[in-house]
């Protein structure tokens, strides 16, 4: 039985902003492929939104308590997830990261950032952290926690997905407050290390960072994303080319036009006045999201929607740079618009659990 008081206090912001946002998706990806033969791609992600829905509704009302006592298994399943997609996943393109069960398949990479902000925002709401912030033995245990799942997920390899892990975790990290000399320490031992990075990249993890430098090192090759895209935004003007009008997108001059450079195709048809609309909604439900975790009720509920948000925001602050060429390439979709039942289904619950904390601020 839900309790009334919680209808009373259901976020609306929240819920109207998500569920905007998928249906633009949904219609973008519909224009996206309009030219493509009996491709159906907007069906399934509109099945995929309903079951989002579905789970957004559950992560919604039910008690974010039961989700932190719920943390360690489902952190646990989330590891399990990525060992058994490394041992018996589907290859895609040189990477393993589908599983299949079943009649069905997922990305549990998706899944795993979830987990991980559960399981931080856990450990982070019981520490007693001391004026001075976070030592070094308090940081020891969220580090494993977020070290695991990123090489697991950089082994696939998704480096855009194991950026993203990094980062929600450093962000969290911030948030609890860490010393700052431990964090100077931090970051003077790790700059360095940064350039020995380069010889653990695939070689075309390092053709796109050639790319992002130079897109004409190799225009028709992995410099062919960035200047397609480039083209498809900026031939949107101000006002687009208009629903399903798109060019670059709809003729498959833009690689991935459905996933990763949705925005692009976005950009082409609605121009910049349509792509503005997009980001301000986008940003509205972060920084209202931002604004729940500064009035949550208790630490478990700020630190769950400050890491919501957070996922959020770098996902779009790396999308929309990686599409417009400040970025690299790195296959980060966008929050909502993007092609993929995993991380519309993750996005979605994580949407809901913003909405739980909301309401349940005014509940005691």
């Amino acid at each position: 039985m839900i309790d009334r008081r919680l209808l009373l206090h259901f976020d609306w912001v929240v819920f109207l902003v998500t569920i905007f946002l998928c249906i633009i998706g949904i219609l973008n990806i519909y224009s996206a492929t309009f030219m493509d033969s009996g491709n159906k791609l907007y069906e399934k992600q509109l099945i995929w939104f309903l079951i989002g829905l579905t789970f957004m509704i559950f992560a919604t009302f039910v008690n974010y308590i039961y989700l932190e006592r719920l943390a360690y298994p489902i952190y646990s399943v989330a590891i399990i997830f990525l060992i058994a997609t490394l041992l018996t996943g589907h290859t895609t393109g040189g990477a393993k990261r589908w599983l299949h069960i079943g009649f069905a398949s997922f990305q549990p990479s998706e899944f795993a950032k979830i987990a991980l902000i559960l399981i931080l925002s856990k450990y982070f709401s019981t520490v007693r952290v001391s004026l001075k912030g976070l030592s070094l033995k308090e940081l020891m245990l969220p580090s494993i926690f977020a070290f695991i799942p990123f090489i697991l997920i950089a082994k696939q390899p998704d480096m855009g997905t194991a950026v993203i892990t990094f980062i929600i975790f450093a962000s969290m990290v911030i948030f609890a407050k860490v010393r700052l000399k431990l964090l100077i320490v931090i970051i003077a031992v790790t700059l360095p290390l940064i350039p020995l990075a380069w010889r653990f990249l695939k070689d075309y993890q390092k053709a796109r960072l050639m790319s992002f430098l130079d897109p004409a090192l190799d225009p028709l090759g992995t410099g062919y994303h960035i200047m397609q895209s480039k083209i498809a935004i900026g031939s949107g003007g101000i006002l687009g080319n208009g629903f399903t009008n798109g060019t670059q997108g709809q003729l498959r001059f833009l690689p991935e036009h459905h996933t990763d450079f949705i925005f692009s195709v976005l950009a082409e048809e609605w121009g910049f006045i349509g792509s503005f609309i997009v980001l301000i909604l986008h940003f509205v439900l972060v920084l209202w999201g931002l604004n729940i975790a500064q009035n949550a009720k208790d630490r478990l509920g700020a630190f769950l929607a400050f890491g919501i948000s957070l996922m959020f925001l770098w996902h779009i602050l790396i999308n929309v740079g990686m599409v417009t060429g400040m970025l690299p390439v790195v296959g980060v979709p966008l929050p909502f618009m993007s092609y993929g039942g995993s991380f519309l289904i993750t996005t979605m619950i994580g949407a809901g659990i913003l909405t739980n904390v909301s309401m349940r601020r005014f509940i005691f």
